[in-house]
């Protein structure tokens, strides 16, 4: 590579900076104008198109009917190859199952299965599908009948066993306009279970599990994605943009090769980059100690002989190398950054390049954070991480077409409150509603004891689906009986008569040992 030494002076800064200037104006001019009026005139004929959706309406766009067919079918064909009986499981009853998922993701209990216990249990859940049921289905979950896939299909895709799903919700990614700038990231699919492709990357947050890569919008949008095989996707992520669009990433990816490569779809590179994979540029830049000596926010430049790429220098708390094909030292502003030494913040000057960088890179990290799954099965964990991920793309795009139709911000749901409403839709349990924000469900008063003593009381059975807690001091039994003048409920058997001690003020004698069923 070929570089020309930026003199570090103001004069040199200047005409380093009407260099660049000179070699993108005509660039930006023709594709970045271009780009951005495209993505703004497609995004608007999506939110057209996209006028008065409800949740399930986004969450359409990555998951439909037609996958859960394939999951059904897929399903009930593999339990009958291998055990000689069919789950016979139904589309509704997969829409369940991953409702339920969905659902249990917004609680956090330590064990799955005391979702359906008597004390911790969550109606929507149990009382539409049995928790040895809800095992059963996620054990024998399939998106594909693996009699079907030839050996050369096993060998080459090393994900084929969950592919078509991944492939569902990849085509729904990049159905959204593509905005002028990205960011290029690995994501972690944080799995320590038995798995044969578990990757190990330090310094991750979650560093064991699947890696993925991943092209997203700084806002966290997913738009393409790339599981990890054994060889780098930022060419095959970048086939996918547009003329004009910006991309970001960090050293793991920014190479001088795919430099080159992007330049000739004008599709201009930002990123960090290891110092071995730019040493002539290296070799002219100002050494370490040089910058040190000059202090924090030092900078040394050099450009490449034909204009079309800068190397920046920058001295922070150490130094960072940075090469961007669109941006480059000026225009420079000031940031504040703490000092170890003087224990305060101090001001510091910052390059152009680092500027753009920060504030355009971390959209696949924003999206990481809205995703939790808990599984010990390599394929389900992948299942419901792209399920998690269409989740969060969905609400992302809910909400920025509230915000752009000027929808106020208190009514705009958050994303665990938009999970739980595409749950219930799933679960297709009419009985569970959100209640407004600072409302509680009223419980019946009870009356005092002059009232219970002196008006007449009659019960009542009540045809309930679950019997209500009896309300008697001392009991923690349920019951179906109720009394009509009281309107509470109360147990009513030969071996405890809740009913006649409520009523007569003998409340207490019901401490310990009574069973919990109802009358």
């Amino acid at each position: 590579m070929q570089v020309d030494v930026c003199i570090q002076t103001p004069a040199g800064s200047l005409f380093f900076f009407t260099l660049l200037q000179r070699n993108f104006h005509c660039q930006e001019q023709n594709n970045c104008s271009w780009q951005l009026q495209t993505t703004l005139r497609g995004r608007t004929s999506q939110m057209d198109e996209r006028t008065g959706w409800q949740p399930l309406d986004y969450v359409k766009q990555y998951i439909d009917s037609d996958l859960m067919k394939l999951i059904a079918d897929c399903t009930n064909a593999m339990s009958l190859g291998n055990s000689g009986r069919s789950l016979s499981t139904s589309v509704d009853e997969i829409y369940h199952f991953f409702g339920a998922a969905i659902l249990m993701s917004c609680v956090s209990y330590p064990q799955i299965r005391m979702l359906w216990s008597n004390a911790l249990q969550i109606p929507a859940i149990s009382n539409t599908m049995s928790r040895d049921r809800f095992f059963k289905l996620r054990s024998n979950l399939k998106v594909v009948i693996d009699y079907d896939v030839s050996e050369d299909k096993r060998e080459t895709d090393k994900f084929w066993k969950v592919r078509r799903f991944m492939d569902r919700i990849l085509t729904g990614c990049r159905l959204q306009v593509s905005p002028e700038c990205v960011s290029i990231d690995e994501q972690m699919i944080s799995f320590t279970g038995a798995c044969p492709f578990r990757q190990y990357v330090p310094l991750k947050p979650n560093p064991v599990g699947m890696k993925n890569f991943v092209l997203a919008s700084v806002n966290g949008l997913m738009l393409d994605f790339e599981v990890y095989q054994g060889t780098l996707a930022i060419k095959h992520l970048s086939e996918t943009l547009t003329a004009g669009t910006q991309v970001y990433c960090d050293r793991f990816f920014t190479t001088i090769q795919a430099v080159d490569h992007m330049l000739k779809d004008d599709i201009y590179l930002t990123g960090t980059v290891m110092k071995g994979g730019v040493k002539q540029a290296m070799n002219k830049l100002s050494n370490d100690k040089t910058l040190k000596h000059q202090g924090r926010g030092a900078v040394s430049t050099v450009t490449r002989a034909d204009g079309k790429l800068c190397v920046v220098k920058w001295y922070d708390n150490k130094p960072v190398v940075m090469l961007s094909t669109v941006h480059s030292e000026q225009p420079e502003d000031t940031c504040q950054r703490w000092s170890k030494k003087g224990k305060k913040y101090v001001t510091v000057t910052r390059p152009s390049i680092v500027r753009e960088y920060n504030s355009k890179m971390g959209g696949v990290d924003m999206s990481d954070r809205m995703m939790t799954v808990r599984t010990k099965k390599w394929t389900i964990h992948m299942l419901m991480h792209f399920m998690d991920l269409a989740l969060a793309n969905s609400w992302l795009l809910y909400r920025r077409d509230n915000q752009e139709n000027g929808t106020p911000r208190k009514s705009i749901m958050k994303f665990l409150e938009f999970r739980m409403v595409v749950a219930q839709v799933f679960l297709k349990n009419e009985n569970i509603h959100l209640p407004p924000p600072g409302k509680k469900s009223q419980v019946a008063t009870i009356p005092h004891i002059s009232v219970r003593s002196s008006a007449a009381h009659l019960p009542e059975m009540v045809a309930l689906k679950n019997p209500m807690r009896c309300r008697a001091q001392g009991c923690t039994g349920k019951s179906h009986v109720r009394c009509m003048t009281c309107n509470v409920h109360l147990c009513l058997q030969s071996e405890r008569n809740c009913f006649a001690a409520f009523h007569t003020g003998q409340q207490g004698l019901f401490q310990t040992g009574w069973k919990d069923r109802g009358s």
